[in-house]
């Protein structure tokens, strides 16, 4: 499949996502610009640009174009914005983040796929800091963060998380039981009397891979 049909599939895409109801122009310029295919296996890159999960290595996938794009509006995005993502994986929603200049941090577990992804990412110039670690306790080194998005399935969400999260920070989760879960939005607010709230949101089911840590499963 030449460059020019992957582009073109690519826009299709995108097309497809705003028409599900993807309003936010920087994420959907943003997957219009990462190139899927590079994030999957050769036997997979004629499905790149379907709205479907496809495997990776380490019996783990790549989400859903649709679920990412969701996810990624919910986090709202803005130039500059520190982000921590849990759970690396190909690495391509890091690259979606690093499109909308966000200074990206990402924990995987899986030292095979932090090393593949690295490598990836660093062959693509997306300058991702990678640690390959319990996803579930965050990175505090790099703390408070802007936005924290966690691409695999948690039980709770998890306070070493949410104490990581700036004031006026998104933390977008889903949280439910190991076969489905529920997207839960976030944000961390001051209120009149110096108090910490979390206020949260939920969003429709999903269903991704286990969010495997202390904090997690």
């Amino acid at each position: 499949m030449g460059l020019n049909l992957y582009g073109l599939k690519r826009r299709e895409l995108v097309e497809q996502l705003h028409r599900l109801g993807i309003k936010d122009k920087n994420v959907l310029k943003a997957l219009n610009t990462v190139k899927r295919e590079l994030f999957v296996g050769e036997e997979f890159k004629r499905f790149a640009y379907d709205n479907n999960a496809l495997p990776i290595s380490s019996n783990q996938t790549i989400s859903q174009p649709y679920t990412i794009a969701f996810m990624t509006e919910l986090l709202a995005v803005k130039k500059g914005d520190s982000i921590l993502e849990v759970g690396t994986g190909s690495g391509y929603q890091a690259a979606i983040l690093c499109e909308m200049d966000a200074d990206v941090y990402s924990v995987e577990r899986l030292e095979e796929l932090s090393v593949q992804a690295k490598a990836l990412l660093d062959k693509l110039n997306y300058k991702v800091k990678i640690k390959c670690d319990d996803g579930s306790m965050g990175w505090k080194e790099y703390s408070p963060f802007d936005g924290i998005i966690v691409t695999a399935g948690s039980p709770k969400v998890p306070k070493s998380l949410t104490d990581q999260l700036n004031i006026n920070g998104r933390l977008v989760i889903p949280v439910g039981d190991r076969s489905s879960q529920r997207l839960i939005h976030v944000r961390k607010v001051k209120t009149k009397d110096n108090k910490i709230k979390l206020l949260k949101d939920q969003y429709k089911d999903f269903r991704f891979v286990p969010l495997l840590g202390e904090e997690g499963w």
